[in-house]
C-alpha cells in the first residue's frame, strides 16, 4: 500500500462534498524562475512540465460548456508557459474572469517586458506572492535578491493602475508563514502590509490573502529535517474548526494539471490523489465534459487540516 493511499484511508478528516462549480484552477506547468523552500509544487527552473495547445483548448472548451466564470491560472510561474497569453485572451473573450498567480519576479525576467501591460489590457486579477514586507524574511524563503525584484514587479503593476484607488485592476498579495505556524489574523496583517509598503516603498494593493503552509513536498521535507513535522500536524489538527468546512475551496473549485488531468484541489494534484468524483485513479478533463459534479465526494487526507485550521485557508486566503 502506498503512503498516499494509506494516508487517505487513515485520515480523521471529515467527509465533504462538492457544491456548485465556480472556479477552474489550471496549473499550466511546474516551470518557475524561483525555487522557494515552502513550494508545494516543487516548482523550479529545471522542471519541464508545460501545458500544450491541445490541452489549453480543452480547458477553454470546458469553461465554455460548464459556464464557469473564473479561470485561475497557476504554476510554477504560469506566465512562462507558451499557452499563458492564449488562455488569457480566449477566456477574457468569453467574459470569464481570469486570475494570475504571480511570483512578481517574473515581471523582471528576460522576455517579459510587456507582461504587466498585457495583464492590464485584459483586466487580469493579479494574485501576487509576497510572504513578508521585509527583505530578510522574503529572501530567506525565496532566494537572495527576490525582495527587491518583487518590489520592482509591484512598481510595474502599480504604474499600470493595479491596486490604485478607483482602478478596476485588482492586485492582491499573498502571505504565508515563514515557519511551522498558523497565519496571524488576515485583516490586521493586511493593514500592516498596506501601511508598511506605502510608507517605505510607495506601493499600493487591494487586499491580502493569508494562506497556511501545506505539509507536503518541500515544506514537509523541511519539517521532517528539523524534526517538526509531527508537531506541525498536531497544530493543524488541534486548530481544526468545523465551521470552515463550508468555505473550503475544493467545494467550488476544480484543479486541472498541465496534461489535463483533474483533481479536487491543487494540493491533491501534487499528491496525485484521485478526484473524489472519479471512477479511476486518474480522471481527465475530457471525461467530465457535460457532467455535473455538484454533490460528488471530495478526496480528503491529513493535509486537508491545513485548510480548516484557525481562520481557515484557501486560494483566496482566510475563510472566516
Amino acid at each position: 500500500m502506498s503512503a498516499i493511499v494509506q494516508n487517505m484511508q487513515s485520515t480523521t478528516f471529515p467527509a465533504i462534498r462538492r457544491g456548485r462549480l465556480e472556479t477552474l484552477q489550471v496549473n499550466v506547468g511546474y516551470v518557475c524562475n524561483l525555487t522557494c523552500f515552502h513550494c508545494h509544487v516543487n516548482a523550479g527552473p529545471n522542471r519541464r512540465e508545460k501545458m500544450d495547445r491541445a490541452t489549453a483548448d480543452l480547458v477553454l472548451d470546458y469553461l465554455r460548456g460548464a459556464g464557469i466564470r473564473t479561470l485561475d491560472l497557476t504554476g510554477g510561474a504560469p506566465e512562462l508557459n507558451p499557452q499563458f497569453h492564449y488562455l488569457v485572451e480566449q477566456a477574457r473573450g468569453m467574459g470569464v474572469h481570469v486570475m494570475d498567480r504571480c511570483n512578481l519576479t517574473v515581471l523582471e525576467q528576460p522576455g517579459q517586458g510587456d507582461l504587466a501591460a498585457f495583464l492590464a489590457a485584459h483586466q487580469v486579477e493579479v494574485v501576487a506572492s509576497l510572504p513578508c514586507y521585509t527583505p530578510d524574511n522574503v529572501d530567506a524563503q525565496r532566494g537572495d535578491g527576490v525582495f527587491e525584484q518583487s518590489l520592482a514587479g509591484l512598481r510595474q503593476l502599480n504604474a499600470m493602475g493595479y491596486g490604485q484607488p478607483g482602478s478596476e485592476l485588482v492586485l492582491n498579495l499573498v502571505y504565508n508563514p515563514l515557519g511551522p505556524d498558523l497565519p496571524p489574523p488576515q485583516a490586521q496583517l493586511e493593514a500592516d502590509y498596506k501601511a508598511h509598503l506605502a510608507r517605505e516603498y510607495g506601493i499600493v494593493f487591494n487586499g491580502l490573502f493569508a494562506i497556511t503552509n501545506m505539509p507536503i513536498h518541500r515544506f514537509a521535507k523541511q519539517l521532517r529535517k528539523s524534526g517538526q513535522y509531527e508537531a506541525y500536524m498536531t497544530l493543524l489538527k488541534d486548530a481544526y474548526r468545523a465551521e470552515n468546512l463550508e468555505s473550503v475551496m475544493c467545494r467550488t473549485l476544480l484543479s486541472v494539471d498541465w496534461q489535463g488531468y483533474v483533481y479536487d484541489c491543487d494540493f491533491n494534484q501534487m499528491l496525485r490523489l484521485p478526484l473524489g468524483a472519479g471512477t479511476q485513479q486518474r480522471t481527465h478533463l475530457r471525461d467530465l465534459i457535460h457532467r455535473d459534479l455538484e454533490g460528488a465526494p471530495i478526496t480528503v487526507a491529513d493535509h486537508c487540516y491545513g485548510c480548516t485550521a484557525g481562520q481557515g485557508s484557501s486560494c483566496g486566503g482566510a475563510v472566516t
